[in-house]
């Protein structure tokens, strides 16, 4: 099959190449996925899963991605919940070869059946930011109605979902980023937005739920904003600086079933909108992916017409 192969760290996307490789087989509570549209992060190729094993052993070349959407090819022994044929999307796991590629392995449990009335390439932007922005809102920061929610880089991609969703929940919502993003994320449904370069965060009434997606002096100052009882959720580290009687939470996205349904069903019914910025080939995948040249919003790499 063709794959996109990274070997050394130091390249870079640059360093990614086409390349011939073996399909991968279905072990237990696999399936193979033919693979029709497949979602990359800009930083995988900074995360320690991407180049070792979780022994620690080197686990190069390796194939990123681990955004996927397409149809059941082949079932492990004793794999259970899906049937070959049938369109599915989700979250590949981190240490094992992604969805750049033309076949995938994947544990059955981390998919869920994708609606004929939904595009592959929709549902490969999915997985990551959906699942994402639901767990920060929902499962760590506890998001009531009537709450307001301060979330960073609300034009982007997890932004975006986290907007959206904490909308629908019944929350007001303060964004940020930069100037050029007001209208996007205004769009998107922010009631209000916030260019941390020009503007004061400091002039924000005090929040119940800052989702950090930033860190660094950004994340530091918006743990101030947040009122007694509060919670900052942040995808990029610890919190550094929480007042005592804040709630401060870092986690790592995991997959789960019901939650993907929950998401897709929600595009499916106009209420949730996903945020692509550029649809490319798999061959073209390397330079699509390029800082240099990547639009704003998610690029999908779509490996079939």
């Amino acid at each position: 099959m063709k794959a996109i192969v990274v070997t050394n760290q130091n390249d870079g996307i640059p360093g990614m190449k086409l390349e011939d490789c073996p399909e991968p087989k279905a072990a237990i509570n696999d399936v193979v996925v033919k693979v029709y549209a497949s979602g990359f992060v800009g930083t995988e190729l900074d995360w320690p899963s991407t180049w070792a094993d979780r022994l620690g052993g080197s686990r190069t070349p390796s194939i990123p991605g681990h955004e996927v959407a397409g149809v059941v090819q082949a079932l492990g022994y004793g794999t259970t919940g899906l049937r070959l044929g049938e369109r599915v999307f989700g979250l590949t796991d981190w240490y094992r070869n992604g969805t750049l590629a033309e076949y995938v392995a994947v544990e059955a449990r981390n998919l869920a059946l994708l609606p004929d009335d939904v595009d592959f390439t929709i549902g490969a932007s999915l997985p990551i930011s959906g699942l994402t922005a639901w767990q920060g809102l929902f499962q760590h920061g506890h998001l009531r109605a009537g709450q307001t929610v301060l979330a960073h880089g609300a034009a982007g991609a997890v932004g975006s979902m986290v907007t959206q969703l904490a909308k629908e929940a019944g929350a007001y919502v303060i964004g940020t980023g930069r100037g050029g993003d007001r209208q996007k994320a205004l769009d998107f449904g922010a009631d209000e937005f916030i260019d941390p370069e020009t503007e004061a965060l400091e002039d924000i009434q005090k929040v119940d739920l800052v989702f950090d997606v930033i860190g660094g002096e950004i994340g530091r100052r918006s743990a101030a904003l947040v009122r007694p009882g509060g919670t900052v959720v942040s995808v990029v580290g610890p919190v550094e600086v929480a007042p005592d009687n804040v709630s401060a939470v870092d986690f790592v996205v995991e997959a789960d079933r019901n939650q993907l349904a929950e998401i897709v069903q929600r595009v499916r019914e106009g209420r949730l909108r996903t945020n692509i910025g550029n649809i490319a080939a798999l061959e073209e995948a390397v330079a699509a992916l390029n800082p240099a040249h990547r639009a704003r919003g998610k690029t999908i790499i779509q490996v079939r017409p």
